[in-house]
């Protein structure tokens, strides 16, 4: 399974493509919580995770992801000691501008809005940005043309998490992305475990992650924002 936008991020975007970033302290929230606010502000359905790792500490650095747009720019979101450092990297002709005028200002506001919020609001939050990676790295395997057996558990991770949110659990639309879930891990269970993910069934499981996708997006901005 050859992650091969990874490769060429650590072995050539980082070295040789224009780039452009900001920083944020964490104050009033923790170095966790920063970054899932990041992750979250950053992304968008055009917007695939390529790589991901988290610290054991929500309250330590160590926290990085790394996602890539289909216009070509790639996003590196990463958790200092002392604060966060968001990087865009665009090729020639292109800009980093939208970091600088719209994330940065996005972010800014939400981490002020998520830090007032009673504490039940803001573990629904952060677990539905939990839900919002699940579906990206399955939908990631998936394009890696994973194992079946990864992408089964990929999906019943993203269903299992959602299933203990009610935020997620209660809003319109979710009985059918529970559905939607449901199918696809039937599916892929009755697969052959240990081989790729068959080519023909690619389109459609991409087609409802993307829908999943969308809508979560959606439901968790609404409830950070208000």
């Amino acid at each position: 399974m050859e992650n091969r936008l990874l490769d060429q991020y650590n072995n050539t975007i980082i070295s040789q493509w224009s780039k452009t970033e900001f920083t944020l302290e964490y104050t009033p929230v923790n170095h966790r919580e920063m970054f899932e606010l990041a992750y979250h502000t950053n992304n968008s359905v055009s917007m695939r995770n390529i790589f991901i790792k988290l610290s054991q500490d929500e309250n330590k650095a160590g926290s990085k992801a790394i996602l890539y747009s289909n216009t070509k720019k790639f996003i590196s979101i990463e958790a200092l000691d002392d604060h966060i450092v968001l990087r865009k990297y665009f090729a020639e002709g292109n800009t980093g501008d939208k970091l600088i005028n719209e994330i940065k200002p996005a972010l800014e506001t939400r981490k002020l809005i998520y830090s007032a919020k009673e504490k039940d609001q803001k573990t629904q939050i952060l677990k539905s940005i939990l839900v919002e990676r699940k579906i990206d790295e399955c939908a990631n395997l998936v394009m890696l043309k994973g194992i079946n057996r990864k992408i089964y558990f990929a999906i019943g991770d993203a269903r299992e998490s959602a299933a203990v949110v009610p935020m997620f659990m209660e809003a319109e639309g979710a009985s059918l992305v529970q559905l939607a879930l449901n199918k696809w891990m039937t599916t892929t269970q009755n697969l052959e475990q240990e081989k790729n993910f068959p080519e023909n069934f690619q389109p459609g499981l991409l087609k409802n992650l993307m829908q999943i996708k969308k809508w979560l997006l959606n439901l968790i901005s609404v409830n950070l924002e208000k």
